[in-house]
């Protein structure tokens, strides 16, 4: 059961830098994730703690993915969307023969693997509105992309909510320039730093009560800015 708009994700993944990595994006934006390396932890963990979603990998040691696909539709309900390494037609075929509802190519996108997941649990009614986030004067509205400040809707362009939206996920995180341009930019883009320097001057001439004296979108001199206030 999704409580307060949070999804519990089990992810089945032997790769440790996929696994890793996938569990710290997807926490990031606000799924709890439960990070499994096997068939079989996988499917014990489905029975003591059930997921929202399960994300699986195809290529597992021992029982493979589409042996656990098998086991898990046999007992559960629960939406399966599956990781593979090829986009080979076969292992797609048989994976969602197999039980799966959706499948992801690796290399992986965490933002794509997310939106999978927020499309599967829409389809299957499994997911919920998120509340409002409040931060002193500024709320956030994740799932309606709505920002206010003193009640009043603030007008921001489609790169400055997803700005906001990557700092305030992890409040008082510090992210670099790089790591902001990969996320908010486009994945794994190498380009000027100084793009978002603008862009968190014209956030903060949004949302900040004195720009000069910025209580949400702190500079961290030396690496980058993060969330408050603090």
């Amino acid at each position: 059961m999704i409580l307060g708009g949070v999804s519990r994700v089990l992810l089945i993944e032997d790769d440790a830098a996929v696994r890793q990595g996938l569990e710290l994006a997807l926490g990031r934006q606000g799924h709890r994730v439960d990070a499994v390396e096997s068939g079989e932890s996988g499917l014990d963990r489905l029975r003591t703690e059930p997921p929202d979603v399960v994300v699986l990998d195809l290529m597992l040691p021992g029982i493979d993915g589409f042996e656990v696909c098998r086991r898990i539709q046999a007992t559960s309900e629960v939406p399966i969307i599956m990781l593979t390494a090829r986009g080979d037609d076969m292992d797609v075929v048989a994976g969602l023969e197999a039980g799966a509802d959706d499948y992801v190519v690796k290399p992986v996108q965490a933002r794509v693997l997310e939106a999978r997941i927020r499309a599967v649990l829409r389809r299957t009614g499994r997911e919920q509105a998120a509340p409002e986030e409040r931060y002193g004067d500024l709320t956030i509205d994740r799932s309606g992309l709505v920002v206010t400040r003193q009640g009043a809707r603030v007008g921001l362009t489609p790169t400055e909510l997803r700005l906001l939206l990557e700092l305030s996920a992890t409040p008082g995180r510090v992210y670099s320039r790089q790591q902001l341009l990969e996320s908010v930019w486009d994945q794994g883009y190498l380009g000027d730093s100084r793009l978002v320097d603008a862009c968190v001057q014209r956030l903060r001439a949004k949302i900040e009560d004195d720009s000069a004296a910025p209580v949400y979108v702190q500079t961290v001199r030396g690496f980058g800015y993060r969330f408050g206030p603090l």
